[in-house]
């Protein structure tokens, strides 16, 4: 494990106390209860964690989207910040390794003739996923034939397969299985396209506490952290990701 040093803290807590980016857009990550604002999830607990070993407080810098989260790395708005990895996001931030891996696949309409992922990449299928997301992301590098759909947010993309102007809608598993409720006979096809593997970040340019941090997360894989703050969410499609090389 990397020392803890002051410059460690100074790069991880520059103002006294651990600025954390949340985005409650993913709740698997974290959920916030309406009555008395409390934060819980995995990434609360990764970060709860952190500050402890820190010996700061935690102070929730809130997003509902991902993308306004990314956007803001530049600002000095927050520290650490909880999202996926993707190559188009490396140009504002620094990523530790994974500590968890999220299961993406496709809901697809009642009547459908799509049985499972590796059928969607075709000629006149268009699948809709939310901008910026990142398995949208990664669609968006990897569809050859099918047509990639990116609205402004998860609810939108859900309305284009409910109104039937796309003939898939991509998603992460357990949220998927929510969306499957809202729609009759709807069904989400076996296998996945892709792990979304969440990470933590920090700006670029504030490399400081890095490798501290890409230790950290490691170390809570292996300790078990990882997977009983998975097991307390009830979350299916979601797994404590390997080691990071």
């Amino acid at each position: 494990m990397t020392d803890l040093t002051p410059a460690v803290r100074a790069g991880l807590a520059p103002t006294g106390a651990l600025r954390v980016g949340i985005n409650y857009g993913n709740f698997i990550l974290a959920t916030r209860d309406a009555a008395t604002g409390e934060s819980r999830g995995v990434a609360i607990d990764l970060a709860r964690e952190l500050a402890g070993r820190l010996g700061v407080s935690v102070q929730i810098v809130a997003y509902d989207s991902v993308a306004v989260m990314v956007e803001a790395a530049p600002t000095n708005t927050w520290d650490i910040a909880f999202l996926g990895s993707d190559p188009a996001r490396e140009k504002l931030i620094d990523f530790t390794g994974a500590y968890l891996e999220i299961e993406a696949t496709y809901l697809v309409p009642a009547g459908s003739a799509l049985r499972a992922v590796a059928e969607v990449d075709r000629p006149g299928i268009r699948v809709a996923a939310p901008s910026k997301a990142n398995y949208e992301l990664f669609l968006s590098r990897h569809l050859k034939q099918a047509s990639l759909v990116s609205p402004q947010g998860g609810e939108a993309a859900f309305e284009l397969l409910a109104a039937g102007k796309v003939e898939a809608l991509a998603g992460l598993k357990q949220a998927l299985i929510g969306l499957a409720e809202r729609l009759p006979g709807s069904r989400i096809l076996d296998g996945r396209f892709m792990a979304v593997q969440q990470s933590i970040g920090v700006p670029k340019g504030r490399a400081a506490g890095l490798a501290y941090l890409r230790d950290l997360v490691e170390e809570a894989k292996a300790s078990g952290l990882v997977a009983r703050a998975i097991e307390k969410t009830g979350a299916r499609g979601v797994s404590v990701a390997p080691r990071a090389t």
